[in-house]
């Protein structure tokens, strides 16, 4: 933990989203979240990881599923200062991405790296 210049304390609070955005709401949900801890002013971070890297894959189309996409809702997050999303470069592999296929600009980490970034957290929340 640190304080800001006024003093408040500001927590390092990292998400980590695993799970694939469509199917189940913990995804959704962990958005919803970042953006509403965001306007705690709090040092908020994100990893994606495994089926979780597919949140941020452009041009979801999710017409067929009878649900609203929100994939570009990770767009806002700039606008909410969460600007540090880290990608797990083995999950994006495996699954056959590039940084390129996101919609957003993240920054590309081997899991030794975002292990690391976890242990310097206040806070890791797994969605």
């Amino acid at each position: 933990m640190t304080e800001d210049e006024d003093g408040e304390i500001v927590k390092k609070i990292m998400h980590v989203m695993r799970r694939a955005p469509h199917g189940t709401i913990y995804t959704y949900e962990g958005l919803e979240m970042v953006l509403i801890m965001s306007a705690y002013d709090q040092d908020i971070s994100i990893s994606f990881i495994d089926d979780g890297v597919y949140a941020l894959l452009k041009d979801q189309d999710t017409a067929g599923l009878e649900i609203k996409g929100f994939a570009k809702t990770f767009k806002a997050l700039d606008g909410y200062d969460v600007e540090k999303l880290y990608v797990d470069k083995v999950s994006l592999e495996e699954r056959g991405l590039k940084p390129e296929d996101l919609i957003v600009d993240v920054e590309v980490l081997d899991s030794a790296a975002i292990g690391k970034l976890m242990k310097e957290q206040d806070v890791v929340i797994h969605q």
